[in-house]
């Protein structure tokens, strides 16, 4: 038989941290999923922007954090908070070496009472949003030398979901432009890619009972069974991977 390895030794060095040195950007990131990807990035050693328009629940999880943790107002759809945000980013800590588009909303109504205004919100939120955050950011990054965008879509950027239209086109137009934008930004060092969770147990999922969705796994998720395909995307463990789409769902498109 081999011989087995030695056991760590006090007095080895520990790896650093895999973000550790690295300034990451996530939108929504006061409550719920964008909370959860806010802790598990600082705790992978990054200095972490928490933007949102919760002003109290974001200046509340950077106490908790303490240092490397900035809250900061955005609203995703305005283009110059976008300016302001990455400004704040760049004062505090030197640059955007990742950014996390995770902001979102969702409506939902059958399709001949889909009202103009219902669309239009959810598409500023989740696309257009996702879009301004990557034209901000992206000049920062290629001046710096690189970074890594992770675009946050859905299970719904995948497939169609019944009064969800609003939401599902905001989904696989995020799932697009992630695409477009990394064969652009292949050159440039600037990996883009995007996230694709199932039914996770947030604020915006309540409603839902996780009884009656198929989820071979079993359960819904909670917010920390995503936070490791985020870490990995900004990380230099997928330093191959661009254009890529990870699906974080218990197995819930993998059957008919």
């Amino acid at each position: 038989m081999p011989a087995r390895p030695a056991p760590p030794r006090a007095d080895r060095p520990h790896a650093a941290p895999p973000l550790e040195g690295r300034v990451a950007l996530v939108t929504g990131g006061a409550r719920g999923l964008g909370a959860a990807y806010v802790r598990a990035l600082h705790g992978a050693g990054a200095a972490v922007v928490v933007a949102d328009v919760l002003d109290d629940e974001g200046a509340a999880l950077a106490a908790a954090l303490g240092d490397r943790a900035l809250p900061v107002r955005l609203d995703v759809t305005d283009e110059a908070g976008w300016g302001d945000a990455v400004d704040a980013a760049v004062d505090a800590f030197g640059g955007v070496d990742v950014l996390v588009n995770n902001a979102g909303i969702a409506n939902s109504a059958p399709i001949e009472h889909y009202s103009t205004a219902k669309w239009d919100a959810v598409i500023a939120v989740n696309l257009t949003g996702t879009f301004l955050g990557c034209r901000t950011v992206v000049p920062v990054m290629k001046a710096a030398g690189g970074g890594s965008i992770v675009n946050v879509s859905s299970v719904e950027g995948l497939r169609g979901g019944e009064r969800l239209h609003g939401y599902v086109a905001s989904k696989f137009g995020v799932r697009g432009l992630t695409k477009s934008l990394a064969v652009e930004l292949g050159r440039d060092g600037i990996r883009v890619n995007s996230v694709h969770p199932g039914l996770v147990r947030t604020a915006m999922t309540t409603r839902i009972d996780p009884d009656v969705v198929p989820i071979p796994i079993g359960r819904a998720a909670v917010p920390d069974d995503v936070t490791g395909a985020v870490v990995f995307l900004a990380s230099d463990a997928s330093a191959y991977l661009t254009g890529a789409e990870l699906v974080v769902d218990g197995g819930l498109t993998a059957g008919v």
